[in-house]
């Protein structure tokens, strides 16, 4: 197991990790999802679909503070979205691990110093618990053999373990994932999907994964949620 640092109560706690209700969000052309209604607990994997420009980016953004919301409740990592302010938004941040499509890896750095980098950047200061953590994170995505490899002497796939390694690594209330495997190929995908889920069940750390892939859904069927028609639909609850 991923040594433990600094959890927030909603991880540990039977409060909802993400909590939305009648949330609307705007984006410059006006308004783009209403009534949103979310709830998402401790353990939970859920697929997030919809057309393009249907709003997934932007709901996952304003999850982690990058667009406010414009009415409605919004709980997320035990922070108040409606009234937090703006000094306390890296705070929030420091309890989501967001996962990317394109990897976003430091390219001039090793994979060790990328991870060292998420380390230090959220307060770990001691180099042997620094250490002991990277090691561990890597064994647990596959990849320990890889801890002083250039991102560019990666395959694709091996890029985005490093990806989800970083989400991981300070021990997140929650991961988002934007299509995370968007660029890979099926067999890759598989393993990155199958990956996400073994992770999600070993540290019960909630998952929300904006997917075009309905193969992956199919193959690694999860709790779905859609944007489609402005709004969010649950489509367990249709």
């Amino acid at each position: 197991m991923l040594k433990m640092k600094d959890k927030d109560k909603s991880a540990t706690g039977d409060e909802p990790v993400v909590l939305l209700e009648n949330v609307v969000i705007s984006n410059e052309g006006g308004v783009l999802l209403k009534d949103v209604n979310l709830r998402l607990d401790r353990g939970e994997f859920v697929y997030l679909i919809g057309k393009s420009g249907a709003g997934k980016t932007s709901l996952l953004r304003t999850l982690y503070a990058e667009r406010p919301i414009d009415s409605g409740s919004a709980q997320v990592c035990g922070f108040d979205l409606a009234k937090m302010k703006r000094r306390n938004v890296p705070l929030l941040r420091r309890r989501i691990g967001i996962v990317f499509q394109n990897f976003r890896l430091l390219n001039d750095r090793n994979v060790y110093a990328n991870l060292d980098f998420v380390l230090r950047a959220t307060g770990w200061k001691k180099k042997a618990e620094i250490r002991e953590q990277i090691e561990k994170t890597l064994q647990a995505v596959g990849i320990a053999d890889k801890i002083h490899a250039m991102p560019m002497q990666l395959s694709e796939g091996e890029q985005q373990r490093v990806g989800i390694a970083r989400a991981l690594i300070n021990n997140p209330s929650l991961i988002l994932a934007d299509e995370p495997t968007g660029n890979l190929d099926p067999v890759t995908s598989g393993e990155i999907m199958q990956l996400l889920i073994d992770m999600g069940r070993q540290t019960e750390t909630p998952m929300l994964i904006s997917t075009h892939d309905f193969m992956m859904i199919e193959r690694f069927p999860q709790r779905v949620v859609m944007c489609e028609k402005g709004t969010l639909i649950d489509t367990e609850k249709q």
